[in-house]
């Protein structure tokens, strides 16, 4: 009975060992390539963070393009809504300050808005 649990705390040990040792090996390994891997992964996080920003970017000044040519078209209908022009304006402003996610968003409301307005002419001005 004394071997018995001489052998299964031996065996515990082993278990142990084993385990720690697994657990502290993939630490030394990535301490040794961090600084490699480091710089090309900088690297490439700007080169994304770069190109997500022109997408932005493009997508916005397309946005606002769109939104331009609607509120044209509800101005020459005199369908216009104030709250378009409001945010085409807005729209405007955001892109000449580089905030694209803010200018996306004011396009696509003023879009909404001047499309809404020439809609509203197919309606009896009363009832």
């Amino acid at each position: 009975m004394l071997e018995t649990s001489r052998l299964c705390r031996t065996r515990w040990l082993i278990a142990v060992g084993l385990v720690a040792a697994a657990c502290a090996a993939p630490e030394t390994e990535v301490a040794t390539t961090a600084p490699q891997a480091t710089a090309a992964s900088k690297a490439e996080e700007e080169a994304a963070r770069v190109a997500a920003q022109a997408k932005l970017a493009a997508e916005a000044r397309a946005l606002v393009a769109q939104a331009e040519t609607d509120v044209q078209r509800a101005r020459a209908k005199r369908a216009l809504w104030l709250r378009a022009w409001e945010d085409l304006l807005a729209a405007r402003q955001a892109v000449a300050g580089n905030d694209y996610a803010q200018a996306s968003a004011h396009a696509r409301q003023a879009s909404e808005l001047a499309e809404l307005g020439l809609e509203q002419l197919a309606f009896p001005a009363v009832k």
